[in-house]
């Protein structure tokens, strides 16, 4: 979902940053995988039936589409942050294990989001899903900074706290749609499309 924050260090020498990142993989792969399971249409169905449950699939596709894309951009930026570790600690472990269960959750609201987008608290517990997996990701850069760059006024430090910013960014907006969602679901879900200008901002702005 953003830019890169630092050249990938060799893994060979520390087995636990290895390990987790083969963790992280599979958890991903799985939860990507998961996401499919619920667009189905039954078969030996007539014309009417197959065209009414074709159009009652859409939704699930649509949910499908917009939880892989966001899947595939959390994995991107999660093997990014991983990668620029050059050793792993505890903290740094519980946060990446909290961030892999809040992804293995995200089918249950992905289901929710493709049956029934009209409730409020739906809407609000996929945002708030996505805000929670974007908060680790930042605080993870924000706890490991000077530990991959210990020079704050390098280019490549300044480039990961515009990834900061950007993972600030999308909590923020997932974040408010929460309650957002309880006045309108509609204009929440509308509201998620302000990531976009968001995060090119930020991608381009130099501090």
């Amino acid at each position: 979902m953003t830019e890169p924050v630092a050249q990938a260090h060799p893994q060979e020498n520390d087995p636990g940053t290895s390990r987790l990142i083969f963790l992280s993989d599979g958890i991903y792969a799985i939860a990507m995988t998961l996401l499919v399971i619920n667009v189905t249409i039954p078969a030996h169905l007539d014309d009417a039936a197959f065209h009414k449950a074709l159009a009652d699939a859409l939704p699930n596709v649509g949910a499908f589409a917009l939880s892989f894309a966001l899947i595939a951009g959390f994995w991107r930026d999660h093997r990014r942050i991983l990668t620029a570790l050059p050793t792993e600690t505890a903290i740094v472990t519980r946060l990446i294990l909290l961030g892999l269960g809040l992804v293995a959750l995200l089918p249950f609201p992905t289901t929710l989001l493709a049956e029934y987008a009209s409730q409020p608290e739906t809407v609000a517990l996929y945002a708030g899903a996505m805000a929670a997996i974007h908060a680790v990701h930042a605080t993870l850069l924000l706890l490991t900074q000077r530990q991959v760059h210990p020079s704050p006024a390098s280019s490549a430090a300044a480039a990961r706290r515009r990834f900061t910013a950007q993972l600030g960014a999308s909590v923020l907006i997932f974040g408010l749609s929460v309650p957002l969602a309880f006045v309108n679901t509609a204009a929440a879900m509308w509201f998620w499309l302000t990531l976009i200008p968001a995060q090119y901002f930020l991608g381009r702005h130099p501090r």
